[in-house]
């Protein structure tokens, strides 16, 4: 996600080129849930983030230690939907549980199905898992929203299609709530596809899209999302709630209109 960052900016005449802005947090502010793990355990912890002093967190990171690189990485960050943080369970010292993220039959839902039902928000709207496994919050409703809306983007010229794509951010993360569920923070993998409805119409790309299409208009054009997602899910067969979620533009590709072909 960072490194398409890099590249779309990289892809903008300078003039373009907006300020980098270096992201930070508030030290003082910071909440930190820091799990007490087992021998041989993967160690990590998640923390509460603030921009600003004195504001309550409006981000959710994971950090974890990559033992191949000999350091710690931040590998998720969700943007938060609503600054009320769940209830992590901490013990006497102040130490939070992990529990297991995937295949944990004690959730109402784990981070495979959470995932397939984001999914599910962004390509049918949430008719089929999405409305079954979330109960509907600022975050699941702005992914239906962002289907419904590229359903009508094109009107009769064309069409936008959202689908799941081949996921290699498979890592999940899960403390355990007060209430005896989990926050569950976790990554999904979607593509969009823009498609003119017939010969003779072309996609013209965004400035923003210059680093992958290189102003050359298109056929069609799929692109491609990498998102961090956070949810809470309850102990007992009961709706989750998406609590918020992050993503980047990574990958964007699409054949040029004929014109463009038989000139390359």
């Amino acid at each position: 996600m960072s490194v398409s960052d890099y590249t779309e900016t990289e892809g903008l005449p300078a003039k373009d080129r907006e300020p980098y802005e270096r992201w930070s947090y508030d030290l003082a502010s910071a909440k930190l849930y820091i799990p007490r793990l087992a021998d041989g355990q993967d160690r990590w912890f998640a923390a509460a983030l603030s921009s600003e002093k004195g504001k309550a967190p409006s981000r959710l990171a994971v950090f974890a230690e990559q033992p191949q690189h000999k350091r710690w990485e931040m590998v998720s960050v969700v943007d938060l939907d609503s600054q009320k943080l769940p209830d992590v369970a901490l013990d006497r010292e102040g130490y939070a549980t992990a529990v297991a993220a995937n295949d944990n039959k004690q959730l109402a839902a784990d981070a495979d199905l959470l995932r397939t039902a984001v999914l599910d928000n962004f390509t049918t709207g949430g008719t089929n898992t999405g409305s079954k496994v979330f109960a509907p919050t600022k975050a699941s409703k702005r992914q239906v929203k962002v289907h419904s809306d590229a359903a009508t983007r094109f009107g009769d010229k064309g069409t936008s299609v959202f689908d799941g794509a081949d996921n290699r951010f498979t890592d999940a993360y899960a403390l355990k709530t007060e209430d005896g569920g989990a926050l569950v923070l976790f990554s999904h993998t979607h593509t969009q596809t823009d498609a003119v409805a017939h010969s003779g119409l072309q996609i013209n790309p965004g400035k923003e899209d210059r680093a992958w299409l290189h102003d050359v208009p298109r056929m069609s054009i799929r692109y491609t999302f990498v998102c961090n997602d956070a949810a809470t899910v309850p102990a007992k067969a009961e709706p989750s709630r998406l609590i918020g979620y992050t993503c980047a533009r990574t990958d964007a590709s699409g054949p040029p209109v004929p014109s463009w072909s038989h000139r390359a």
